[in-house]
């Protein structure tokens, strides 16, 4: 619930989680973020769904599992909230954050002006 301080003044802060095999996600406990493992999609899965139902405002996730659940992220990306982002594994890059760029940029502005088809 955003805290009133003053008259205009609203400050929100939303939950922040992380899902992903753990060796790509433990790092981000560090830094005060939640964590959730997930050793399969159907655990990512469900993590996604219970973080949006709890109401967290970020969701970071790691890039293979945002591919295969493609449709849920899909489902809120209009949305004002959760923001879902994917981040690379420690496996490496896959190119799903640098895609959904492309596509939102596409969307935006008409034609890929950062990318040009690379």
């Amino acid at each position: 619930m955003p805290k009133h301080y003053a008259e205009g003044c609203v400050i929100y802060m939303c939950s922040i989680g992380v899902i992903g095999d753990y060796d790509s996600i433990c790092g981000f406990s560090a830094l005060g973020l939640d964590i959730f493992p997930a050793e399969n999609i159907e655990d990512a899965g469900r993590e996604l769904k219970s973080l949006v139902s709890r109401g967290y405002g970020i969701i970071y996730i790691t890039e293979i599992y945002m591919q295969q659940l493609a449709l849920e992220c899909e489902h809120y990306r209009e949305a004002q909230t959760p923001s879902i982002v994917p981040i690379p594994s420690c496996t490496g890059v896959i190119g799903v954050g640098k895609a959904l760029l492309k596509k939102c940029v596409e969307q935006a502005v008409g034609s890929d002006i950062i990318f040009k088809d690379n």
